[in-house]
């Protein structure tokens, strides 16, 4: 594997196999380099199989570079390499999974287009007018509940204000919604892994078995739901 362009320090990131490592170092530095070259270099020597290695990043562009670049290092095709973002990784697991939360393997996922239609939807069967609320508003306060781990009950027990108690009403039924409609949205990618693991002792276990080496790039960007789904797995 060439190595020739990492400094003294990356090498050592590189080689360093038995501990967790973080890597502080400003834009441009060569973190996502660091990254690709560890990963070539577990497999290369041998340490772990390319199927038990997960790497997560945050764009899908992101995510093909770190692959070609780990392809070219090997100087190997057809790697099975685990290369992708967390909505991605996030999404195969809940495809071989989501069956026990009464979801079907094939489910939908749903864009913010289709989130605020959906949420139209529920607001006029709750006779909710869209001049009280908007719906994009409601689709925001929603996302930002689920960053925090807040499902529509815990939520409006904390609510305030008429206005955040009716979302958190239109909240509920969204999510009743949802599932009829067999579709998650995207932050139900990042946290229904983390309800299959606390469900399922058994899920987790699985996947904890399958990936024994874990790396993300860009880890000071991850929000809750990204950090328990990491720390569980490793």
């Amino acid at each position: 594997m060439a190595s020739k362009t990492l400094n003294k320090v990356q090498k050592k990131a590189v080689h360093a196999v038995g501990n967790p490592v973080l890597i502080f170092a400003g834009a441009g530095s060569g973190k996502t380099r660091v990254l690709t070259h560890k990963i070539a270099h577990l497999i290369e020597e041998g340490l772990f199989k390319p199927e038990e290695i997960l790497a997560v990043t945050f764009t899908n562009k992101a995510a093909e570079e770190m692959s070609n670049r780990v392809i070219a290092l090997l100087n190997q095709k057809n790697v099975p390499l685990n290369i992708g973002t967390f909505h991605s990784i996030c999404s195969r697991l809940l495809r071989k999974e989501i069956h026990r939360l009464g979801f079907s393997k094939d489910f939908v996922i749903y864009d913010v287009q289709d989130q605020v239609a959906l949420i139209r939807v529920v607001m006029d069967e709750l006779n909710i007018a869209r001049s009280f609320v908007d719906p994009r508003t409601v689709s925001n306060t929603i996302s930002h509940y689920k960053n925090k781990m807040l499902n529509a009950d815990a939520a409006k027990r904390s609510a305030r204000t008429i206005m955040d108690k009716t979302i958190c009403d239109i909240f509920k039924n969204y999510q009743i919604a949802l599932k009829k409609n067999n579709a998650l949205d995207f932050d139900d990618l990042l946290l229904f892994p983390l309800v299959l693991f606390e469900k399922f002792p058994d899920v987790l276990k699985k996947y904890q078995e399958k990936w024994k080496y874990v790396l993300v790039d860009e880890y000071q960007d991850t929000n809750r739901p990204q950090f328990l789904f990491i720390n569980a797995i490793a």
